[in-house]
């Protein structure tokens, strides 16, 4: 994954490094924020993805010969501009909420602070990454609490762009899902891969029954069976009399499954099979495993709703100039004042205050000094935890969250996060979100 990052973004971007170095403007120090206003759908909270992603695109953020000559054969950009984004490497610093985290309106996700040219152009990549990962990790957790402790696998790759596909299954992945169809993303990520077989399978064969007898003589007898190809409950008979009473599992794709899943497991039971699994794919969001959360499932298999944001694609994050030195070097507070679209600024840290039980309450954004500077929020310091951390400083990556140690990491601080908000956070119907945003 060595190819230039630097033309995954909107030709404005360009253009407006272009009239500030025109204007000298460019170089002035600058704040950015990038945060969402609202939280779609019946979200009560989001949940910070694609965090390492942008990172590792960032440091390949390059404007090599192929990409300069591209852009000066569209003649939109002046020599100087072409000459500066030769030489462009990011090296100012970012702040962020740790991927993994939660995260509520207001909250400032990422502070990039650096010349308005360096900190611009990474607009439309921190958008990108972070809207389309965030949606499908904040679907993938809202399933995680309503599986209830039952595993989930992402298998929504057909539902997706390609590469879109790889970075949904790392999302699921840190929100809890234990497990991807998707071979690239386990090669890429780490992730544990999962599945066996398709009704095509079957289909290939002359009868059912042939079809369970080459799974079995290949994968063994701990294998999964697709058993509603054509009768569900015969195909529950033939799995156990091919397999045996070690069936690993079985595999429910259709039908009314509260139904469906109460007599399969009946029959199993009937049968002998006492251990053998069941598992339910069919075109599961957060509401129907919830529905099934309670029944004999043991696990599901998540594909379109999950890959999409089940609903919500994007968390509508957006990205603005809140601070900026002016001529004189001092800062300046700056803000879009537009209706509906009004946004705080000035530079900010933040805490998430705790109630005496440990769990989350409020999110307090202090405008101050911003992060790195003077400690704002002492008083806050015995019932509070600090959220933004060092991301890259002074253009250098800081370890910890790329990689499979990242992801790890990212996978184990959203358990922590999650068991520390309050049970109205669980809810899936349309609410106000868990805890309020409160600025100081």
């Amino acid at each position: 994954m060595n190819a230039s990052t630097a033309l995954l973004t909107d030709r404005y971007e360009l253009t407006m490094v272009d009239a500030a170095l025109a204007a000298g403007t460019a170089q002035r120090q600058s704040v950015f924020e990038l945060f969402t206003r609202r939280l779609p759908g019946a979200r009560r909270y989001g949940v910070v993805a694609g965090t390492g992603r942008l990172l590792e695109a960032i440091e390949r953020f390059r404007f090599g010969d192929d990409e300069l000559a591209w852009l000066e054969t569209q003649g939109f950009l002046r020599r100087e501009t072409l000459d500066w984004l030769a030489d462009y490497r990011f090296s100012g610093s970012i702040w962020g909420y740790p991927e993994g985290e939660v995260f509520f309106p207001g909250s400032p996700l990422l502070i990039v602070e650096a010349g308005f040219a360096e900190g611009v152009l990474l607009e439309t990549l921190a958008l990108s990454v972070l809207n389309a990962d965030s949606a499908i990790a904040t679907a993938a957790s809202r399933m995680v609490n309503a599986a209830n402790g039952k595993p989930l696998a992402e298998m929504g790759g057909r539902r997706t762009g390609e590469h879109s596909a790889v970075a949904a299954a790392r999302a699921s992945y840190i929100a809890g899902f234990s497990a991807t169809s998707n071979l690239e993303a386990g090669r890429r990520y780490g992730i544990p891969t999962m599945g066996t077989a398709a009704h095509s399978f079957t289909l290939l064969h002359d009868s059912e029954r042939a079809a369970f007898e080459a799974q079995i003589a290949t994968l063994g007898e701990g294998t999964t069976l697709l058993v509603d190809t054509y009768d569900t409950e015969q195909g529950v008979r033939t799995a156990v009399e091919v397999a045996g009473t070690g069936l690993g599992a079985v595999r429910i794709d259709s039908g009314d499954l509260p139904v469906t899943v109460a007599r399969v497991r009946e029959l199993l039971d009937d049968l002998g099979a006492t251990n053998t699994r069941i598992t339910v794919t069919n075109d599961l969001d957060e509401y129907t495993v919830a529905a099934l959360a309670s029944s004999p499932v043991d696990s599901f298999g998540v594909g379109t709703s999950v890959v999409t944001g089940s609903g919500a694609p994007t968390m509508g994050m957006v990205y603005k100039l809140v601070a900026r030195t002016g001529d004189d070097g001092d800062w300046v507070s700056v803000a879009k004042q537009s209706a509906d679209k009004v946004s705080k600024g000035g530079r900010k840290s933040v805490r998430r205050l705790l109630d005496s039980r440990g769990r989350a309450s409020a999110e307090l954004i202090f405008i101050g000094d911003g992060p790195g500077g003077e400690a704002e929020g002492e008083e806050f310091a015995d019932r509070s935890r600090q959220l933004l951390v060092p991301l890259v400083v002074v253009g250098e990556t800081q370890p910890g969250h790329t990689g499979g140690a990242g992801l790890e990491a990212a996978r184990s601080r959203h358990r922590a996060a999650v068991a520390e908000l309050p049970p109205v956070a669980m809810r899936l119907r349309r609410g106000d979100p868990a805890i309020p945003t409160e600025y100081r």
